[in-house]
């Protein structure tokens, strides 16, 4: 299999030595060095626990309260309190010049690398050139190679000993070479950015990424309502957004407090049901899917950056018995018979699946929660 290439893209598939040919002609195409080029391409080679690694994320196939106990401790809730206090310089800096509550990058940091502790073991040009030569999605990964060129041609990446994450991101909060070059900060002052050994280059850079991304300054991102019983299940889900004022007409009120922003247009989230925890998502909460585009990822990282701040344990609710990972490949099946676009039949209740899963509940007449049962897949 090979995929389509503009002149002097290294195609995907085929012998990896042709492969690796053709990287060195785009790079030289772009000017770089022969020499640099030759050293930086000296040590590449297929990495076939890379490929094991993007084949199997089962952690997402998890609900949402599943999954955010997983990821959120009590001493996680300490060490980020901690960190806070102890680089609250540079979290005033970020605030200050980038608009990004330090509860936001602190939970990232926890999340990606559990505060710098574990951030990956993978030879990261490796892990590009293998997510490159592999045709599924090749168009991802190859410019980050060229973005790691320009890197080590500043001193900045070393290709044989620049180690990450299996899909290519380095450092403490787990950033792309491209993300670096575009929004790389040398937030300690010592002339480079050092993403895995500085906290302050890592963080200042992730805030920048944040604002490049769309961040707006100052305003919230997520806070936990609750929700009257006779509400439209169907204004539900990140498709419907009104105003907290015009949620608050509908009987939707605050958990804790007043409602963050009364103007800002929100949606509702409830990602168990309507008998699950219950969240309303602000604009900057889109910012979220730029990072990582895992829905279940996405809304644990943000709650826990409120948690970070002082929100309460959200309530669990007693939500209905979600599916397992058969039965939800099963109803992905059924859906896909019916004509929706669930994208891949994983097992994971991703945006596609839940489009589905609402409209094939409101044609059933069952509540538009998005929520899928073993009621819906039986009806099917």
């Amino acid at each position: 299999m090979t995929c389509l290439a503009t002149p002097l893209q290294a195609a995907c598939g085929g012998s990896f030595s042709s492969f690796l040919s053709g990287l060195k002609d785009e790079a030289l195409s772009l000017g770089h060095d022969p020499a640099a080029v030759d050293r930086f391409f000296a040590s590449a080679r297929i990495e076939q626990k890379v490929l094991n690694a993007d084949r199997a994320q089962g952690v997402f196939q998890r609900p949402f309260i599943d999954f955010s106990r997983r990821l959120i401790s009590q001493d996680r809730i300490n060490r980020g309190r901690q960190n806070a206090e102890r680089y609250g310089e540079t979290f005033a800096r970020i605030e200050r010049e980038f608009g990004v509550s330090r509860g936001v990058l602190l939970a990232f940091w926890a999340f990606e690398t559990d505060y710098g502790a574990f951030q990956g073991d993978f030879n990261t040009l490796n892990a590009l050139v293998t997510l490159s030569h592999d045709c599924r999605r090749p168009e991802l990964f190859r410019p980050q190679i060229f973005a790691a060129l320009e890197l080590f041609k500043n001193g900045d990446f070393d290709p044989a000993r620049t180690t990450g994450a299996w899909a290519g991101e380095i450092g403490m909060v787990q950033m792309l070479p491209k993300d670096i070059l575009e929004n790389g900060v040398d937030g300690d002052g010592d002339g480079h950015v050092y993403l895995k050994t500085s906290p302050q280059d890592a963080l200042m850079s992730g805030g920048k990424m944040l604002q490049h991304l769309g961040w707006r300054a100052g305003e919230p991102w997520l806070q936990e309502v609750s929700l009257p019983d006779d509400l439209e299940w169907s204004l539900t889900g990140l498709e419907t957004t009104k105003t907290a004022s015009e949620w608050a007409a509908l009987g939707v009120t605050p958990r804790d407090g007043a409602f963050a922003r009364s103007d800002l247009p929100a949606s509702i989230i409830i990602p168990q049901g309507r008998k699950g925890p219950t969240f309303l998502a602000y604009p900057n909460f889109s910012v979220y899917f730029e990072w990582n585009q895992s829905f279940t990822y996405v809304l644990t990282a943000a709650y826990f950056a409120t948690r970070l701040e002082g929100a309460p344990v959200y309530d669990a609710g007693n939500p209905d018995p979600g599916l397992n990972s058969d039965q939800m490949k099963a109803l992905q099946r059924k859906l896909q018979a019916r004509g929706h676009d669930v994208g891949d039949i994983d097992g994971i209740l991703g945006a596609g699946t839940r489009a589905a899963v609402r409209a094939e509940q409101a044609r059933l007449g069952l509540a538009v929660d998005a929520w899928p049962t073993a009621e819906l897949l039986n009806r099917l």
